[in-house]
């Protein structure tokens, strides 16, 4: 079996706004990824990267190009493909433990996997609140509830629409930390949207940067420091300048230099 996951080609996608004015958010985007990798897309607000997320998810289609999920076409909503958006979407109704539980419910797949509730209840650190329900617990534990709800699934995805991008810096830190956790244990293939240049380079294996409207695939970025990556070294600092640059926001002022 080939190791590419996801195969997206020749992609655009236009929407019309309420004065029939046509607005195009994608063209003729391009890119693999392979089986068990973490990669993020990253650029400015409006560049579509939301857009894209949505078509491999099956939640859009596009007006051209295919979007292949080991070689075949992605068509509608589906299981293997978990969504986390900024707001987990939790079930208000539901306890901790329910809300993971769902899906395998819903699939008739409680019985034989209830002990992989237990398990990710304790992968995401949440152990003596599976009976809380959402508004009893933070926005940090109930997105960690988010991402287990779908990768108790076993998608073939794991797509990440900005999940951090609300919490405070510390909270966004321990959820980045169980994020790469979660990745090692499960062996999820992971996409993120994101507008944070450190949490790209912290997670991922590859970057993808945006071009702003209509969005293109401007530059891919390959992320050799080993883990665990250290926020302040010096070749995360270097990484953090090139990928500012690609994305033309680095200061036009010179760079500092520093002298040890």
């Amino acid at each position: 079996m080939s190791d590419v996951v996801l195969e997206v080609s020749g992609v655009s996608r236009t929407y019309y706004d309420d004065k029939k004015n046509a607005v195009e958010a994608l063209r003729d985007i391009g890119l693999t990824v392979s089986r068990g990798e973490f990669v993020t897309f990253i650029g400015s607000s409006g560049c579509g990267k939301t857009t894209l997320l949505r078509l491999i998810a099956g939640l859009d289609e596009p007006q051209s190009g295919k979007l292949l999920l080991y070689g075949m076409e992605i068509s509608g909503a589906n299981p293997n493909r978990g969504y986390v958006v900024q707001q987990g979407g939790l079930f208000p109704w539901l306890s901790v433990w329910d809300n993971i539980a769902y899906g395998l419910k819903v699939r008739g797949q409680y019985r034989k996997h209830k002990a992989d509730v237990a398990k990710y209840v304790r992968l995401i650190g949440l152990e003596g609140f599976e009976k809380s329900f959402p508004h009893q617990i933070s926005g940090g534990m109930a997105q960690r509830v988010a991402i287990a709800r779908a990768l108790i699934n076993e998608p073939e995805l794991l797509l990440l629409d900005e999940p951090m991008g609300a919490l405070d810096s510390f909270t966004r830190a321990d959820i980045q930390d169980k994020l790469l956790e979660l990745h090692r244990e499960s062996g999820a293939t992971m996409l993120l949207v994101t507008h944070d240049v450190d949490e790209a380079i912290f997670l991922s294996d590859r970057i993808f940067i945006m071009t702003p409207r209509p969005g293109k695939i401007k530059h891919i970025l390959r992320v050799s420091i080993p883990h665990p990556r250290h926020r302040g070294g010096v070749d995360f600092f270097s990484l953090r300048r090139d990928i500012l640059e690609q994305l033309e926001l680095a200061s036009a002022m010179p760079q500092p230099e520093y002298k040890i």
